[in-house]
């Protein structure tokens, strides 16, 4: 029990530090700002998609009185009625203004997915094609899929096993919990799919369980706050509910990213995070996996470096292959694996060292033992390089800062 206590602590660690090292509240700000301009052209796009066809009329407006008396704190209701009204609005836009609100429609989505690659340290977005394909479907597809479930939800709840005289005993409590099922869904979905890289569905589970869980607690706590401390009308009157509404998006926005933070950690095993090797090392034991692969005329991948006990997360797996490349140390076979494509007898640990992104590992940092026969010497090489450093620059700063100057009688010579 203690280490699994332990284990919880130390994954929240690191899920709040890589958090605030990928700027979440950064992000959560600026898709706050891009939701502001975008959801009127969300909803256009929806009830235009859903109007299409004759058995959804009316379809689109219950969606939306649905999502804002579940999903919405209570401050959202005054919001409803301008978003609703901008939306009457924009049905009669021409095709040249309808055009443009699927472009700002289009770009809330790819701001989206150019945040959740960020977490998930993706370096090759979707592109063309397929990029164009997953948006269409999304503002295509997922107001018709959302629309079909609606309809069949409300059929089933119709049903007089369900809500009438004669309804089974729990399905009251099977009711109220379907707005959160429903979320938990739709974020598993969101974490699958967005992310340009395979996520598991266990993971993305988990995740939005998580994030739905949360995010209605947040609407209960966010309600509360709304109804016994309304002293924000004293200040913004009527205005009120439109900081409010920003504030609640970019609540709810700091906590699907932190949810997805928790996805992309799921793929890290505790093992590796508690290990905390440094790159230099990472790097070296991959060229020799590697080479080992040349010599057996195999290509490498990211599991065979798992089966060999070392569970890099596929970002770290993903970095480092794109600096081997960079570096003209391995190219991508055809069938996703990778090859050495270099000579690694004209290649020194000297240029390795030097073009290293990152920092040069310490002494201190290095594990006291590691089964690869070239360990030891880095450990003492290391451990030279470090004695050199010091004696080199091991003076005062001000002493070298006044190390090239001439003293006034010096000068008077």
């Amino acid at each position: 029990m203690h280490q699994r206590v332990q284990g919880f602590f130390e994954f929240s660690r690191f899920l709040v530090q890589r958090f605030l090292a990928d700027q979440g509240p950064y992000s959560a700000a600026a898709l706050t700002y891009t939701t502001l301009f975008a959801v009127v052209p969300m909803m256009t796009v929806t009830f235009a998609m859903l109007a299409a066809i004759p058995a959804f009329q009316g379809v689109g407006e219950q969606i939306q009185m649905y999502v804002f008396q579940n999903f919405v704190p209570s401050a959202g209701a005054t919001v409803q009625e301008y978003l609703g009204a901008f939306t009457t609005q924009a049905r009669q836009l021409t095709w040249i203004g309808v055009g443009f609100l699927m472009i700002t429609a289009f770009m809330m989505l790819v701001t989206i997915e150019k945040t959740f690659n960020t977490i998930w340290r993706v370096r090759q977005p979707r592109r063309g094609m397929s990029s164009f394909l997953l948006y269409w479907a999304i503002l295509s597809l997922g107001p018709l899929l959302l629309g079909a479930g609606f309809a069949v939800s409300t059929y089933i709840t119709s049903l007089s096993l369900i809500s009438g005289p004669d309804a089974l005993l729990g399905t009251g409590a099977l009711l109220k919990v379907m707005p959160l099922v429903l979320s938990v869904l739709a974020f598993t979905l969101i974490y699958a799919a967005v992310p340009n890289t395979r996520v598991p569905i266990r993971h993305a589970l988990i995740g939005g369980a998580f994030t739905a869980t949360l995010l209605e607690l947040a609407r209960q706590a966010f309600s509360l706050y709304v109804t016994f401390f309304p002293s924000y009308q004293l200040i913004y009157g009527a205005f009120a509910a439109v900081p409010l509404f920003l504030l609640w998006i970019y609540l709810s926005w700091l906590i699907v990213l932190f949810g997805a933070e928790i996805v992309c950690g799921l793929s890290s095993s505790r093992e590796w995070r508690c290990r905390n090797i440094p790159r230099l090392v990472v790097m070296l034991v991959l060229l020799r996996m590697l080479h080992d692969c040349q010599q057996a005329g195999r290509e490498l991948r990211l599991g065979h470096a798992h089966r060999a006990g070392w569970h890099l997360p596929e970002d770290e797996w993903d970095e480092i292959m794109e600096f081997f490349t960079h570096e003209h140390l391995v190219c991508r076979t055809g069938g996703g694996g990778w090859v050495l494509c270099r000579d690694l007898g004209q290649y020194s640990l000297d240029q390795l060292m030097r073009a290293n992104p990152w920092p040069l590992a310490r002494l201190d940092q290095l594990p006291e033992q590691l089964e690869e026969p070239w360990y030891p010497t880095l450990r003492r090489s290391l451990a030279l390089l470090g004695q050199e450093q010091g004696a080199l620059f091991g003076g005062s700063l001000a002493d070298w800062l006044r190390a090239g100057r001439e003293t006034p009688a010096e000068g008077g010579q």
